[in-house]
């Protein structure tokens, strides 16, 4: 017998993770109202969400599933044009100037919260980048209703068919571009719904406004197509996750939250697709040219996102060069943003490190503001693959090895398991490397490639997965046309089963 929750009490204990109990404290039953609900994190934090944002995400789902039904009379020419209205909008200059003012506007709020605005502000190379994403989508053929393979049986036949989806939901905090981004999933007949943190949500609804929607009456397809989950509150993206009529969820931010949304939509048995955590590694081979180590360095710090160099192992042996010329790097990339880099040295590797770094006290810029801290700090062996979440000073952690097979260890051991690239002369070394190392994104050079748009010349949506395991049947970058289902249809068999 069940019924439902209309009330909480301090000190009431809530059961968790099936052996675990959280308890209520007394703003939390104050707060909670007939009609609201809760979940428990894995961290064992109570999740409030109020019935009013409940109500929120299921009304934009509903519009989003409602536009799914009507998105299959929709013909691929219209998607196209879609696509192409859309990036004339954002290409007219009295659009663009809306954008860029309520941007402004979110900037100075976030600023005056003491956030980060790093993402959040726009620039005329993200319009280009959302420009040219949606254009390369209306070029890109279409593969709804595409026959992935046949199978014949002589008097009849079983085809698999590329698919539509369904409703495809995102939630992300400070990025802005996403909102043209993810609108790829519309290229294989899917809708897409979005939950976008404060920060961002003024500068969004603006690109909604000014042009997702009025692109989507243009090439008439239903309004619903693109919804928006009008809320600051975190809780309604708490809800919209745990939406059984999502086909499938996506998440994109900080660690933390990224886990939460996660728990929340796997615990109502929605499909997920988590881009949190990050901090790729680079290995370097004993007998490569110091000044590619220091291009390779310098290329991977350019701004600090999920697939930024984190972690390096250089071989004891050639420690002498191979460092100098990693710290060159370090240092041209802290230049390039008028700022000085943090290195951490994990135990064993101090003594390749300049003595003074540990000594020098340089400003580090970080999300709370510019502080000063030792420029090189001793890290403990088995924090190699802590994510360093750096503002604008780069920050690194540096490992001495032995031979390539004790940095394959320690990446297997202590990584993500998501970007490993080598730096080598050696092809059976790479060939050793790539079928050692547990990553989905394995490389040569720099670690920033592990992008769709670079990559894949495709806007990238997340990256599929790899948080939780690898994604059965799908690559590891998700983009609009890796969302798709597969439907199984037979002809010749009207006139019974063969005897």
């Amino acid at each position: 017998m069940s019924r439902d929750l209309t009330r909480l009490e301090p000190a009431m204990a809530l059961i968790y993770g099936g052996n675990k109990v959280a308890l209520v404290d007394e703003a939390l039953a104050r707060a909670f109202q007939p009609g609201d609900s809760v979940f428990v994190d894995p961290q064992g934090k109570i999740l409030h969400i109020p019935k009013q944002e409940r109500e929120r995400a299921e009304e934009a789902v509903g519009r989003a599933e409602r536009a799914f039904s009507a998105m299959r009379e929709v013909s691929d020419a219209a998607i196209s044009r879609f696509f192409l209205a859309f990036a004339a909008r954002l290409e007219d200059p009295k659009v663009w100037a809306e954008i860029e003012r309520v941007n402004a506007e979110d900037v100075r709020a976030a600023t005056a919260r003491g956030r980060s605005t790093t993402r959040l502000a726009v620039s005329e190379a993200l319009r280009r980048g959302m420009m040219e994403g949606l254009r390369g989508w209306a070029e890109f053929p279409a593969t709804r209703g595409q026959i992935v393979e046949t199978v014949d049986h002589g008097s009849f036949k079983a085809e698999l068919i590329r698919a539509e989806l369904g409703v495809v939901a995102f939630v992300f905090e400070g990025r802005p571009n996403v909102v043209a981004d993810a609108t790829g999933v519309l290229r294989g007949g899917n809708t897409v719904v979005f939950r976008i943190g404060r920060d961002a949500l003024g500068t969004a609804k603006a690109i909604l406004a000014g042009a997702a929607f009025p692109a989507l009456r243009e090439a008439g397809l239903p309004e619903g197509a693109v919804s928006l989950v009008d809320s600051e509150a975190h809780a309604s993206g708490w809800a919209l996750f745990q939406d059984t009529r999502l086909a499938l969820a996506v998440a994109r931010g900080s660690g933390p939250a990224v886990a939460t949304l996660g728990a929340l939509a796997q615990s109502a048995g929605v499909p997920v697709s988590l881009h949190g955590t990050g901090g790729a590694w680079m290995v370097v081979g004993p007998e490569v040219d110091p000044a590619r180590v220091t291009q390779n360095v310098f290329d991977s710090l350019d701004r600090k996102v999920c697939n930024t160099l984190n972690t390096i192992c250089v071989p004891k042996v050639s420690a002498a060069t191979l460092v100098p010329a990693f710290l060159e790097g370090l240092k041209r990339a802290a230049a390039r943003r008028n700022t000085e880099y943090k290195l951490h040295v994990s135990e064993e590797s101090v003594s390749a490190v300049p003595k003074e770094l540990f000594e020098r006290e340089v400003p580090i810029a970080r999300a709370e503001g510019e502080v000063r801290e030792k420029q090189a700090e001793v890290l403990a062996p088995d924090q190699l693959g802590r994510e360093w979440e750096w503002e604008n000073s780069p920050e690194v952690t540096l490992r001495l090895v032995d031979s390539l097979d004790e940095a394959i260890d320690l990446f297997n051991a202590q990584s993500p398991h998501f970007v490993a690239c080598l730096l080598s002369d050696s092809p059976e070394a790479q060939e050793h490397f790539y079928r050692r190392v547990d990553a989905p994104f394995v490389g040569d050079g720099f670690t920033r490639w592990v992008d769709g748009q670079y990559a894949l010349k495709k806007p990238e949506l997340g990256l599929a997965n790899w948080q939780n395991g690898r994604l059965l049947g799908r690559g590891g970058i998700l983009t609009g046309d890796s969302v798709y289902s597969i439907r199984t249809r037979v002809t010749g068999t009207a006139s019974g089963k063969p005897r």
